[in-house]
C-alpha cells in the first residue's frame, strides 16, 4: 500500500473522529432500529430474524457509506486531485468504507443479539457472510456515491441508482445467512458466497475503471 493511500486513509479516519456526531448518529440509528424491532415484534422466527437484521444493516450502510463523496467539498476534491491519482483515491475510499461498514455491522449484530437473541447455528459461516455482505454494501455505495456526487441532487439519485444493484446482492446474502442459521452443511452455502464474491469483485473493478473518468469530469 503506497504512501498516498495511507495518507488518505488517515485523513478519513481523522475527519470521522473530529466529526463524531456523524458516527454517533449512525450508531443511534442502529440501536434505535433494533430497539424498535424489539418493541414491535416480541416473537421472531429464524427467517424473520434474519431478514430484519439485513434490512436494518442495509439502511445503516446507506447512512454510513453513502456520504463518502457527497460529503466532500469542491475545494477538497480539487486538493485531492493534485496530490493523488483517481485510482489511489477510490482504493482508499473502498478500504476505509469497508472497514467502517464491518465495524457498524458488528455493533449492529451485538445490539441485535443482545435484545433479540442469536439464532445462528453456524456462527462462523454467518459472520463470514456478514463480512462479505459489508464489503458488498460498502463497495456498491462508494461507487454510487461518487456518481451521485456529480449531480445536483445526489441524495435523491442514490436510491434510484442503488436499487437495481443492491437488491440481488441482498437476496443472495439473506439466502446464504439463512442457511448458516439452519446449520446447513458449508458445501451448500459456498455457491451463494461465491456469487457474493463475484458481485463484489465486479463492482470493485467497475469502480476502479470508471472512477478516473468521473473524477476528471
Amino acid at each position: 500500500m503506497n504512501t498516498q493511500i495511507i495518507a488518505l486513509l488517515k485523513k478519513d479516519l481523522t475527519t470521522e473522529w473530529r466529526m463524531r456526531y456523524a458516527l454517533n448518529g449512525i450508531l443511534l440509528h442502529v440501536v434505535s432500529s433494533v430497539f424498535l424491532v424489539f418493541l414491535a415484534v416480541k416473537i421472531l422466527n429464524a427467517p424473520t430474524w434474519n431478514a430484519l437484521f439485513w434490512i436494518i444493516l442495509l439502511f445503516s450502510s446507506i447512512s454510513a457509506v453513502a456520504k463518502g463523496f457527497m460529503g466532500e467539498s469542491r475545494g477538497r476534491s480539487l486538493y485531492y486531485y493534485n496530490i493523488a491519482s483517481p485510482q489511489q483515491i477510490i482504493i482508499a475510499k473502498l478500504i476505509y468504507n469497508s472497514i467502517f461498514m464491518v465495524f457498524i455491522a458488528f455493533i449492529c449484530f451485538a445490539v441485535y443479539n443482545t435484545l433479540l437473541g442469536n439464532m445462528a447455528q453456524s456462527p462462523g459461516i454467518y459472520f463470514l457472510t456478514l463480512i462479505l455482505g459489508c464489503l458488498g454494501f460498502s463497495t456498491i455505495f462508494t461507487l454510487l456515491s461518487s456518481i451521485a456526487a456529480k449531480s445536483g441532487n445526489g441524495h435523491l439519485l442514490m436510491p434510484v441508482l442503488s436499487f437495481p444493484i443492491i437488491i440481488p446482492l441482498l437476496l443472495v446474502l439473506i439466502k446464504a445467512s439463512k442457511k448458516a442459521m439452519d446449520g446447513i452443511d458449508t458445501s451448500l452455502i459456498i455457491p451463494d458466497l461465491l456469487v457474493v464474491l463475484a458481485i463484489n469483485f465486479i463492482v470493485m473493478a467497475l469502480a476502479y475503471l470508471l472512477f478516473p473518468f468521473l473524477w476528471k469530469d
